[in-house]
């Protein structure tokens, strides 16, 4: 992203006036590069002088309510919205850490001034403008259809991904409590739906898979370059994927040196998988997929198997993700023949993808890493919430990948 400030600028204490006016270059799909212009109603940050010789404090314009802060999706919100210009925490929540400091939960983040956590049955949302819901699946329906109606809110649970509410029960073995909910909410895998997420109240913000898998295949569909039939996706996650709950299967013993494939043949990813597919086909898509978990704390990988339509070659998938990516931000194919490395997305907002050349012929090989707390989930989350209030979606997320 290119920059350039101007008009009115003064510094005073770290802050800047409100005639500040940003003019952000970002790229967009199959588009020329897109000028946002704001001013003071759109890119202000306020400044309140202290008295007693401290450095000010910035005030944000627009106000964020994170709910479910105790875990690492929303941690990781805090880490990537502490360097967010328009974005500020006013509200958190955590039932069974009520009353703590986000310090105390996570030592990392102890120079953050944010509010005090509370249990959601206190939170006074008259002070929020804006929703990141980190809470778990199955709870996370009554809270959002409690909410007002002014709030834009990205939810990061399963709760709205899936458009049939009969196959999120089939699924979550509960039934769903807010259908009319569900049919309001915008699946935001961003870089496929920026349109739809950029008018949306509510985004259901992909799983870490989904993300993985579906940004590579996704166009590869659509251009009718690969077959619907035998798709095959070995993907491999790091433990936080697990959530942060106390899980014997997540202790040091049990995971250190070695894998473990969980979630054969049912992983609940699986509908969202496939819906994302159908929908890019027009067609039922059925997939086999395994997921594994790794002895490392945090990166994704998708390995995926795909028979190509006939007459079509591997450059051919190649050419068609180059055109489909080329002028986006988060997504990049990487040159012909480097192997995408979890290590090189890691605390990014990055999705690495490449093609190769079966040895089976007619046949090819996709390989997709993430980082699965950031592009997997708080990352795009920030990305959607960018696109729904108006702003630059690379906006807090220009984190470089941390190596090694």
């Amino acid at each position: 992203m290119s920059s350039a400030t101007f008009n009115s600028i003064f510094f005073n204490q770290g802050c800047l006036w409100k005639q500040e006016v940003k003019i952000s270059k970002i790229k967009h799909q199959n588009e020329k590069s897109r000028l946002y212009v704001g001013g003071t109603g759109a890119l202000s940050v306020k400044c309140s002088q202290a008295t007693d010789g401290k450095a000010s404090k910035r005030e944000k314009e627009v106000r964020i309510g994170l709910l479910g802060a105790s875990g690492y999706t929303g941690a990781e919100i805090v880490r990537l919205l502490a360097n967010h210009p328009y974005f500020g925490i006013t509200l958190m929540t955590a039932d069974r850490k009520a009353g703590q400091s986000m310090g105390s939960v996570f030592p990392h983040l102890i120079t953050q001034d944010l509010p005090t956590m509370v249990s959601i049955r206190d939170a006074d949302f008259s002070n929020v403008d804006a929703v990141f819901c980190c809470l778990p699946h199955g709870t996370t329906q009554e809270i959002i259809k409690g909410l007002p109606r002014n709030l834009k809110i990205v939810d990061l649970s399963a709760d709205f991904r899936l458009q049939d509410i009969a196959v999120y029960e089939e699924w979550y073995g509960q039934p769903h409590s807010a259908p009319d909910l569900q049919k309001e909410a915008v699946y935001g895998l961003t870089e496929i739906l920026r349109e739809e997420v950029k008018n949306a109240r509510l985004v259901a913000n992909p799983g870490c898979y989904p993300t993985s898998i579906q940004l590579p295949l996704v166009p590869l569909i659509k251009a009718n370059l690969i077959e619907h039939r035998n798709i095959i996706i070995d993907s491999k996650s790091g433990v936080s994927g697990a959530g942060r709950g106390a899980k014997e299967a997540n202790l040091y013993s049990e995971i250190a040196e070695g894998i473990y494939s969980y979630g054969v043949t049912r992983h609940r990813h699986v509908p969202e998988i496939e819906q994302g597919l159908s929908d890019a086909a027009h067609s039922k898509i059925t997939v086999s997929f395994t997921p594994h978990l790794m002895p490392m704390s945090r990166g994704m990988q998708s390995t995926i198997y795909v028979e190509m339509s006939p007459g079509v070659t591997v450059e051919d998938l190649y050419q068609q993700l180059r055109i489909t990516y080329e002028e986006e931000e988060f997504v990049k194919l990487l040159e012909k023949g480097v192997v995408p490395r979890t290590h090189n997305v890691r605390g990014s907002n990055y999705c690495f993808i490449n093609v190769f050349p079966d040895r089976i012929p007619g046949r090819a090989i996709i390989i997709s890493v993430i980082d699965n707390v950031v592009k997997g989930a708080s990352g795009q989350a920030l990305q959607n919430l960018n696109i729904m209030l108006g702003y630059p979606e690379n906006t807090g997320l220009l984190y470089q990948p941390l190596f090694p």
